[in-house]
């Protein structure tokens, strides 16, 4: 008899012992001289359970995990390959909590197909949202996008479907498609995920907004450090290419697109969208001053769509469910859903996709369990190094884009960071500094030399003497730098560092040594 066991092999599964287990099960197979089919499937993101196996049974799939090499002997004793009992045994996948509870869209294929294998993908949706627009003008391709309330889910937040409006009306003979694939906020995972679990989707997005537009040919430029997704990503177009979903004549249509991957520079501020044009057209990744927008003169100087990965990756649902679809899920003007990264010190660690509107406090403690370390949770970054710190009061907020703005919060690319009652915000918002100080790419006064001074002002703070004039004066003076660089930076980078130092004064002023009365 044939048992078949699912293995991921997402880069925390194989950082996690994933191909040595997968090796050790098949050598024991073979020496047991029975047929154990192993597949190499993409991984469900719940990474407090991995690596997570998986085998077939008559009544679905049974899910086991965390499981190391030193596991392997009690699980093969139980035959887990036939579902048996383990104290490592989570139940079926379908019925575990932490699945059960999500909404699960863009990442409904994650741990069940096989990453590059496009049979799998168009067995689960794939191309369908390509197939329609194919039977569609550009302009109600443009129409659906809009019509769906699809916002950036880069961190900006804006309008999908204005975006690609603006380019498609652009008159140029050539134009492009750009990913934003340099994730580099600390926390985040979703844009790695997809490219090494679900790369056919991306490419299918990309390749509607080029006939959305226009464009004709499109860059990937993925963070350097992820040399699993590049790889992946380079292999997924290949296969796509063969098949006919990428190159001339898209699925014998009159539509052509080119796909191709480029290496980031290994520098944070290359995401920012126009030091990112200027890294793949082989310069030093600086920030451009803006106008002229990208979408009239972007990469080469040609109209250019720039979205991150999960940006596009939500096309291909749009289009193959419509629009309204999609702008039923959701709270107010934030549409959809979002897939949310919980890092730091949390219990159940990984990735959550469910609508807007879901509090905070539900995210770490529903499904985050609340903190690894027992310890009451104290503070959460909510978007990345450049997140404000979300204090208790705001966790019942709800999450979207202008509950967070009001609050002078941001959503951003959906990575929290959680800390607990250990953390020393002062030292958080020092790094902070430091880390805009060692990113920046110098070309504005604000960032370049506002960050230095920044650690400089935080350090005599803390150096200062309790309630003295001089920490008063400290507090001002780091106060009113903040403030310059939040208006006068070129880019988000200078602008947003502010966030984190400001909302670790204003919310945790004991950890600076000031009067937590005193009124800002």
């Amino acid at each position: 008899m044939s048992y078949t066991i699912y293995i991921p092999d997402d880069s925390v599964a194989l950082a996690l012992d994933a191909d040595a287990i997968a090796t050790a099960l098949t050598q024991f197979a073979q020496q047991q001289a029975f047929d154990l089919h192993i597949i190499r499937n993409s991984s469900r993101g719940l990474f407090w359970a991995e690596p997570l196996i998986e085998v077939d049974t008559a009544q679905g799939r049974v899910a086991y995990g965390p499981v190391s090499l030193a596991d392997l002997d009690s699980l093969c004793e139980a035959q887990f390959w036939t579902g048996g009992a383990h104290a490592l045994c989570l139940g079926l996948v379908d019925q575990i909590e932490y699945l059960k509870r999500q909404q699960r869209l863009m990442f409904a294929r994650m741990g069940v197909t096989r990453p590059l294998s496009l049979e799998d993908y168009l067995a689960h949706e794939g191309f369908v949202g390509l197939r329609r627009c194919l039977a569609m003008t550009p302009k109600q391709i443009v129409t659906e996008v809009l019509d769906s309330g699809l916002r950036g889910r880069g961190g900006a937040a804006f309008p999908t479907g204005i975006k690609w409006k603006t380019v498609a009306a652009a008159n140029a003979s050539q134009k492009y498609v750009v990913c934003n694939a340099d994730e580099g906020d600390s926390g985040t995972y979703s844009d790695r995920m997809t490219m090494e679990g679900d790369p056919f989707m991306l490419i299918e997005g990309m390749t509607i907004a080029a006939i959305a537009t226009g464009a004709t040919r499109g860059y990937v430029y993925i963070r350097s450090e992820y040399p699993a997704a590049i790889a992946k990503m380079e292999q997924a177009i290949a296969i796509a290419r063969a098949a006919g979903y990428l190159g001339a004549s898209i699925c014998d249509s009159p539509y052509s697109f080119e796909l191709e991957v480029r290496k980031a520079a290994g520098a944070y501020v290359c995401g920012e969208e126009t030091a990112m044009l200027e890294s793949i057209e082989g310069k030093r990744g600086v920030v451009r001053a803006k106008p002229p927008l990208p979408a009239l003169q972007g990469l080469f100087g040609q109209p250019t769509v720039i979205n991150n990965v999960i940006s596009f990756a939500s096309v291909p649902l749009i289009m193959a469910r419509g629009a309204a679809f999609y702008k039923g899920l959701g709270h107010g003007r934030s549409t959809g859903t979002l897939p949310i990264q919980l890092t730091g010190n949390i219990r159940y660690g990984g990735l959550v996709e469910v609508a807007f509107g879901i509090s905070l406090r539900e995210l770490l403690f529903d499904f985050g369990g609340g903190s690894a370390s027992g310890r009451p949770i104290k503070a959460v970054q909510v978007g990345g190094p450049l997140g404000s710190y979300v204090p208790e009061s705001m966790w019942d907020l709800p999450f979207d884009y202008e509950a967070y703005a009001a609050a002078g919060a941001t959503v951003g690319h959906g990575g929290i960071v959680v800390h607990d009652d250990s953390a020393d915000l002062s030292k958080l918002a020092r790094y902070a500094m430091e880390f805009c100080a060692i990113e920046s790419c110098g070309k504005c006064t604000p960032c370049r030399i506002g960050s230095t001074r920044g650690v400089e002002v935080i350090d005599r703070l803390l150096a200062s003497p309790a309630q003295s004039e001089q920490q008063q004066a400290e507090e001002r003076l780091l106060r009113d730098l903040c403030d310059t660089m939040q208006y006068g930076s070129l880019c988000a980078l200078g602008g947003m560092t502010p966030n984190p130092v400001l909302s670790a004064l204003n919310f945790y002023p004991r950890d600076f040594g000031l009067d937590a009365t005193q009124k800002n």
